[in-house]
């Protein structure tokens, strides 16, 4: 019963408060808590979240947060998930010198200025704006240079958007979007398709065929594998036909029995 008004509690909950982070984490003392989940729980105001001093972990995603004030203090945290709020100031985190991963998509940012007080975290390398995945995003993303502008104000960034932007993986991802992007302007001219007519594949026809060996024992595993092949094929049909059997016998059974008076 206790567990169930616990629950109800937390699902609608405006304020942080040290009963509901002491609940949630077990912790007697704030300045122990060292990661926080508290996902979609309607919160409206931080409260004492700026106590939790030793904390590295936040998940503050789905709730109704306009204010980042109290979040000033955590000089520790180094993971912070904001996504499906309601905030459009980030003045507040330009202290939190440990940030490392930042979660914003789904907010109201709606210029680039207001990510100019990020800047200074020196450790910030992966930031997320928006989220295709549950169709999040921010204002501010609808600018046609945004990723550039963010990329020049962040120069050690990692991630956007959840996005490499560096690193071998993010290398060969631009130099196969470069070369796709020259096959495609050498495709058309002044926006009609060219044909070229002259093209011919780059290999011949059977290349891809699979030449068969005369050596006898490769014949011989051919043959073998056709063989186990074929009694393969053999063992699914019967297994279909005793599938489809026992599903119309048990289909028979749970048939209400008619009487005939």
């Amino acid at each position: 019963m206790d567990s169930k008004r616990e629950k109800d509690q937390d699902a609608d909950c405006e304020r942080i408060t040290a009963v509901l982070l002491k609940s949630r984490t077990g912790e007697f003392d704030l300045e122990s808590i060292l990661f926080l989940k508290l996902r979609g729980l309607g919160i409206h105001d931080l409260g004492c979240i700026g106590e939790c001093m030793s904390l590295e972990k936040l998940d503050l995603s789905g709730n109704n947060i306009t204010n980042l004030a109290p979040l000033a203090s955590l000089r520790l945290l180094s993971v912070l998930g904001l996504s499906a709020n309601r905030i459009s100031n980030l003045e507040p985190l330009r202290t939190c010198e440990s940030l490392q991963h930042l979660n914003l998509a789904g907010n109201i940012i709606s210029s680039i200025e207001s990510l100019h007080c990020l800047q200074p975290l020196r450790k910030l390398e992966n930031i997320r704006l928006k989220d295709n995945t549950y169709n999040y995003t921010n204002p501010v993303c609808r600018n046609s240079s945004y990723r550039n502008i963010v990329f020049e104000m962040f120069p050690n960034i990692k991630v956007l958007d959840g996005e490499r932007v560096v690193g071998r993986g993010s290398e060969l991802y631009q130099l196969c979007k470069d070369i796709d992007d020259t096959i495609k302007a050498g495709l058309y001219k002044n926006g009609q398709l060219v044909e070229h007519p002259d093209c011919k594949p780059w290999v011949e026809d059977n290349y891809w065929e699979i030449k068969r060996s005369n050596n006898a024992i490769i014949e011989e595993a051919y043959k073998q594998f056709n063989d186990v092949l074929h009694e393969c094929r053999l063992l699914n049909n019967r297994a279909t036909h005793v599938i489809s059997q026992t599903e119309r016998s048990m289909s028979l059974k749970k048939q209400p029995k008619q009487y005939a008076i």
